[in-house]
């Protein structure tokens, strides 16, 4: 683990909360260059723009890609608070993203770690550093939280 993950995991975190307020599932990416410097934040937004793959590394892959004109975005990490999916994680190898950081395991749909491993598998062109488990409580609790008050709701 490098010394900014947990400062960029925190940006991330902070993106995620904002998007549970707004009924959002709580996920939340930023995507770094190799300056350290933020190209993109987001947190997801597919109830908000009736959008199945505005999940926040998509997001955040767009609006990078176009703010340096280029859909490689090699020497740059993507930190995002919950193991990504099998879309995202095929978007992360698509980009060419050079390193992933996420929180918590999401042990029914995450496509790096847990459920498939897309992003270094040896079946595609281009493998991807993987960093888990920063802040995985912070992040798993965000998650927790959110369905918890949902089931509660749904109870009445």
């Amino acid at each position: 683990m490098f010394e900014q993950d947990e400062f960029w995991m925190r940006k991330a975190i902070e993106t995620a909360t904002a998007a549970g307020n707004l009924n959002e599932v709580p996920v939340g990416a930023c995507l770094i260059d190799n300056q350290r410097e933020l190209l993109a934040i987001a947190g997801n937004r597919t109830i908000t723009t009736s959008d199945p793959t505005a999940h926040a590394e998509i997001l955040v892959l767009r609006e990078a890609a176009a703010l340096i004109g280029n859909y490689r975005l090699t020497e740059t990490v993507l930190y995002t608070t919950i193991e990504p999916c099998t879309m995202c994680a095929g978007a992360l190898v698509n980009a060419r993203i050079k390193r992933l950081v996420f929180g918590a395991h999401d042990e029914r749909f995450g496509a790096v770690e847990s459920v498939y491993q897309i992003c270094n598998t040896s079946s595609l062109n281009h493998k991807i550093e993987i960093t888990s488990g920063v802040l995985a409580e912070d992040c798993r609790r965000l998650m927790q939280e959110f369905f918890k008050g949902k089931r509660r709701k749904a109870k009445g």
